[in-house]
């Protein structure tokens, strides 16, 4: 079997599972409600401990740790919420 038949054998199948790509302004809205309420729990747990560091530290320590969560878990965890909700509506 050729690569063209099997990608127009699988890509119906793929097509009918996922969800349309959002458009930028759910994206940007999604990423919003990952990014808010991470770096508040980020400044709730940790300021005390960075109280002593320049504003510009403080900044460095939270983003370094707020940035991967949200690309990784937080905003990919949206995503897919979002396409569940979308299959569920139909």
């Amino acid at each position: 079997m050729s690569t063209t038949a099997v990608t127009a054998a699988t890509t119906p199948a793929t097509a009918a599972t996922t969800a349309p790509a959002p458009s930028v302004h759910v994206r940007a809205l999604l990423t919003w409600l990952a990014v808010y309420p991470a770096i508040t729990l980020a400044q709730l747990l940790l300021g005390p401990a960075l109280t002593g560091l320049s504003v510009p530290l403080r900044v460095l320590v939270v983003t370094a740790l707020v940035v991967p969560t949200v690309v990784y878990l937080l905003v990919p965890a949206l995503l897919r919420a979002r396409g569940a909700l979308l299959r569920l509506r139909g």
